[in-house]
């Protein structure tokens, strides 16, 4: 189950696929086409969702200075400023957070691979630094001379608690680890690397949606069961979805009758996305009064979670006392 069980937590997330290969187009272009995906996704919010106000926009690595083309310090660019204005204003407008990913100039002269996070007020909630920038093969620096970070800070929204992770931090351990211990409920990553099979064995893994933003081939949302739940394929565009940060997964059970339990006791009150095929499948509520863990309740559920703690319980008895087979609790086998 989430962290957050007092009832529904509906978040409208927004992300692009955007390709920036071409010439730089110059800062003060860049930002204006940013802007106008943030644009783009807020008014998609509003003209899809029945008026839905956007609460998360992403957008791809290093978006606002473009790709790396020689020493990093010819590109980096400082957050205040020009950025934080513009980008500043298309957060204000959206009434939205925004990840704005950067090569940044620090104050101490060095420079990051970074994602800036602002807050619907265009104010800074904080940076993340990308702790594993490229080392290309026989170089003995990391894109360019960029510093790389130290810290995985999970950030702390009005709607949730996000992460962020840049590009090639997917292929490392460390910083999902971190973020899962940090409670983060939904990571952001902005990349060149496009994927689909890495974000949902992330998502799967910690437990947590996972909204990508990349420069080709795919951007997507992947839900915490690893199902892709939305996706831009093929082309630029945005997207937006409605998520629900308060919600369960649950295994098979034969109360549950892969999900028509929900349907009979709640029709539009419940919603869920179930897989035969992978036999489990993530629930939640649409209904302000009835929190999704009454749900469970209700209808006498189990949470995977709570199966395997229980699993967890009854072997270590078996471990503890091998002979003595009567110490189980109840199990009800699976009907074919």
């Amino acid at each position: 189950m989430a962290a957050h069980g007092a009832g529904p937590r509906k978040v409208v997330v927004g992300t692009a696929m955007h390709d920036m290969f071409g010439p730089y187009p110059g800062l003060d272009a860049r930002l204006s086409e940013l802007a106008a995906l943030v644009d783009a996704m807020a008014e998609q919010a509003a003209s899809q969702l029945q008026g839905a106000r956007l609460d998360l926009a992403a957008l791809p690595e290093t978006a606002v200075t473009g790709e790396l083309r020689g020493p990093v310090s010819t590109v980096a660019v400082p957050l205040e400023g020009k950025v934080l204005e513009v980008m500043g204003g298309a957060a204000r407008r959206a009434g939205c957070y925004v990840v704005v990913p950067l090569y940044l100039a620090e104050g101490d002269g060095t420079y990051s691979n970074a994602a800036a996070l602002l807050d619907r007020a265009g104010s800074v909630v904080g940076v993340y630094r990308k702790v594993f920038p490229v080392v290309g093969r026989g170089r003995a620096e990391a894109e360019g001379g960029v510093t790389p970070g130290r810290e995985f800070p999970v950030f702390r929204c009005d709607f949730g608690d996000l992460g962020v992770q840049i590009c090639w931090d997917m292929a490392f351990d460390e910083g999902w680890e971190a973020l899962d211990r940090g409670g983060a409920e939904i990571v952001v990553w902005p990349s060149q690397w496009p994927g689909r099979i890495h974000p949902s064995a992330r998502a799967l893994r910690h437990s947590c949606f996972v909204l990508s933003s990349t420069w080709r081939d795919n951007a997507s949302l992947t839900d915490p069961t690893g199902h892709t739940i939305r996706e831009i394929s093929g082309g630029d565009g945005v997207f937006v979805e409605r998520i629900d940060l308060d919600y369960v997964i649950l295994a098979w059970q034969a109360t549950l009758r892969n999900g028509r339990a929900f349907d009979e006791r709640y029709g539009g009150r419940a919603g869920y996305r179930y897989s035969e095929s992978e036999d489990c499948g993530i629930f939640w509520s649409n209904d302000r009064e009835t929190p999704i863990g009454a749900m469970l309740r209700e209808l006498d559920l189990e949470t995977k979670a709570e199966e395997i703690a229980r699993t967890r319980r009854v072997l270590a008895r078996f471990r503890e006392a091998p002979a003595s087979r009567d110490r189980t609790e109840g199990v009800t086998p699976r009907q074919p």
